[in-house]
């Protein structure tokens, strides 16, 4: 489980290295509502490539260790220290236009647009819309359901057919 206090040191330890980070997931949700609201498995974090061996060095003194799940690729890695705090890692790169690349599909800069707070603690992340767009074309659970219907309410968003 990443509890606030958990997701504020984790972004910390990266930022304070210097490295740009991106939420994903139930705490990008969160941070865009600026406030926590359900229990998190994990924390979704996007970092350019460029500065994946770098971040993964910073977590690996932090006592973070890869594990292997099914969905696990070169570009999209899960840690996990011995507190069961759990880090989904997606490298993306940067592409010549100013798009952002990840495992071989392009998504337009302003995917990476959104705002958010973590308790006191600012944080970039993916925006309201195109994370409603993400939550699309697969078997949601509660979480995800919980996710989409706060997002389309906070920000005036119509709720996609699969979640009415």
């Amino acid at each position: 489980m990443v509890n606030q206090a958990d997701a504020v040191e984790i972004i910390s330890y990266v930022e304070d290295n210097g490295i740009d980070i991106w939420l994903d997931g139930g705490w990008g949700v969160d941070a865009l509502l600026e406030m926590e609201t359900r229990v998190h498995n994990d924390i979704d974090l996007f970092v350019e490539k460029h500065n994946s061996k770098k971040f993964i060095d910073i977590i690996k003194e932090k006592g973070f260790f890869e594990i292997t799940e099914a969905y696990t690729t070169t570009s999209h890695t899960v840690w996990k220290d011995a507190k069961d705090r759990i880090i989904d890692l997606h490298i993306f790169e940067f592409c010549e236009q100013g798009d952002l690349i990840f495992e071989g599909e392009t998504y337009p800069a302003s995917v990476f647009g959104g705002i958010g707070k973590i308790g006191d603690k600012m944080v970039k992340c993916i925006n309201a819309e195109d994370q409603v767009l993400f939550h699309l074309g697969y078997e949601h659970d509660e979480n995800d359901i919980h996710d989409v219907r706060l997002l389309c309410e906070r920000f005036n968003i119509p709720v996609p057919n699969e979640y009415k």
